[in-house]
This record gives structure tokens, sequence and C-alpha cells, in this order.
């Protein structure tokens, strides 16, 4: 595997689940797949639990790590060709790429969407520049449109928490006070499509995700609908994708804080586990006595991106050895 960014990348997922608990049991027993070489993590964007959980999923494989925030102590960088660099940014990424790619064995970015450009972010402009100039493995920590290493850490968790065999898993919007990327939404559809679940997702209308993610998945306009019997909530903001009206790309379209993921919500459900990413704006994507329950699983799910990141650098190192 050289390039991860979709949840095809990874294969056979009950095969790739039950490697997840293997590395859980011990999570150190490939490290001499990492010994002599170095996984480069660039970051774009501020991070906590992607930082840190692919830096300690790389330092349990043996690996040497090197950490790049691009906006704090390194040149700014611009990504745009033909562009006349008469403005703040001092490197182009066409040069930055090759140079980085020099100083180590696996390449992981994290790069959010604009959010004003849809092609742009769509097209996945700056994760395709970094596979075409590197020349080294690519892992996406998040781009424009995708967070896979999330989504695959949620899968595992649900995978560990489920009740049935085929759970009901909702994802559904929540307000915000910020427009916010479609990149967790967007993953968390692709991998459940692929996944033994029956998954749905639920939203104001105009919140559309793209087919290209959410594919043939059930859509529910009504969210006390969608609740109704479900075994697992994924609660996520994001802004509008543009599909339906390309100009409102990016934008808050709805503050509507009826829906709001709070006990009345999960009521209406089959003693339902609550999801979420994080970092989560409480009052607004939940309530405290919501995210605080005993059906809360935010907590063990942010300490599966460990094990998501380890699984997939495992397997490039594995597959470039």
């Amino acid at each position: 595997m050289r390039i991860f960014q979709h949840v095809q990348d990874i294969g056979d997922l009950s095969v790739a689940l039950q490697e997840a608990q293997e590395v859980k049991r011990d999570r150190f027993q490939w490290q001499h797949l990492g010994r002599n070489k170095t996984a480069l993590l660039i970051f774009f964007n501020n991070s906590l639990r992607t930082r840190l959980s692919t830096q300690k999923a790389a330092m349990n494989l043996g690996m040497n790590v090197i950490v790049l925030d691009v906006n704090q102590g390194a040149w700014k960088l611009e990504t745009e060709r033909g562009v006349i660099m008469d403005g703040d940014k001092s490197e182009h990424l066409l040069e930055a790429i090759p140079v980085m790619a020099c100083y180590c064995d696996i390449i992981a970015i994290r790069s959010f969407a604009g959010l004003t450009d849809r092609d742009y972010d769509y097209a996945e402009t700056v994760m395709q520049q970094f596979v075409k100039y590197s020349g080294k493995p690519v892992v996406a920590m998040e781009t424009a449109t995708v967070h896979p290493l999330q989504a695959f850490a949620d899968l595992i968790t649900i995978e560990e928490h489920k009740t049935v065999a085929r759970p009901k898993v909702v994802l559904t919007w929540a307000p915000h006070c910020r427009a916010l990327p479609q990149a967790v939404p967007n993953s968390f559809a692709e991998w459940m499509r692929a996944a033994d679940v029956d998954l749905v997702v639920t939203h104001p209308e105009g919140y559309e995700l793209d087919p290209l993610f959410v594919g043939d998945a059930r859509v529910e306009y009504n969210q006390k609908k969608a609740f109704e019997g479900a075994d697992f909530i994924y609660a996520k903001n994001w802004s509008c994708p543009g599909v339906t009206n390309p100009a409102d790309y990016g934008k808050i379209i709805s503050r509507d804080m009826s829906w709001t993921v709070d006990a009345e919500h999960m009521s209406w459900t089959n003693n339902g586990k609550f999801l979420h990413c994080l970092p989560v704006r409480r009052g607004l994507i939940v309530t405290d006595d919501v995210i605080e329950g005993p059906n809360s699983l935010v907590i063990p799910e942010a300490a599966n991106r460990e094990i998501s990141a380890q699984v997939v650098l495992k397997r490039v190192l594995e597959s470039n050895e």
C-alpha cells in the first residue's frame, strides 16, 4: 500500500478489523518494520488526536518521527501553479515536496478544505501533489474531502461495542458556529457503506453529501425518524457540500438548534451509543449529559485513533520493504 486515502485502499475490512485487534493486543511486536525508517507528519492545520495518535503509532512500529507544522516555523507554502509569488508565501509546494521526501520514508499529510473553491477542494489538489512529486508512500491524516484514519477508528469502535450482528448506524448533522469541512462525514459514510452496518444519514435539506461518498445510503430528513431504533449515533457538523447548489459550497445554511443531540434525541434510539470525532462544541453538537453519559464512546473512539494509524503505517511498511 503506497497511498492511503479511501476505504478501498485498506482492502478487506474484516481482515483489517482483525489486524486492528491484533495490534491492540501488542502494539510493539512489529518494531523491526520501522527500524531506521522515518515518518514525516506534515500539518497544514491544527491537530490534537491526529498528531498524537499518528506519532505514537509510528513510534510503536520503531520509526523515527519528524513533525512539521507548515504554518509555524516553516516558510509559508504556495500551492497554486502559475502564480507570481510576490505575496507572503516564500516557497512553492513543488520544490518543498521533493525536499521533504529526501528526509523520510513515509509522508503523512493533514490539510483542510479551503471551502471557497469546490473544484479545487474535491480535486484533492494538495494531497495529489504530494502523491505525484514525493515518490514516497503518502498517508492522508485528513485532506480536503476525507479523514480515513478517523473513519477506520470509528469502525473499530463500532465493531468493539456492537450488540447485534448488523447495527443501525446514524450519521447526523448538528449545528455549529463555524463552517466546517465535509471530510469527516464523507469518510464516515464511505467506510460505513463498505462495512456490514445499516447506515442512515440525516441532515437538513441542502446538506446532501457528495454521492461519491454517500452512495446509495438512506438519507432521512426527519431526524427523529432516522434515530428510531439506532444502535449508534455519530454526530458531526458539516458546511454545505454544494451538491444541489454549488453557490452554497462551504456556507452555513442552517443553524437549527433542534438538531443538537440531547437526552431526548437519544431516547429515540435502541439504547444507542454516542460517537463524535472530537473536538466537540458542547451545547451545539451535543449536550453535556449525553457526551458524559454511560453510552458515550468518544474516549474509546479517540483511543482507537492510535490503532487505526498503526494498522495503516504497518501495512505501508510491509508493502514497501
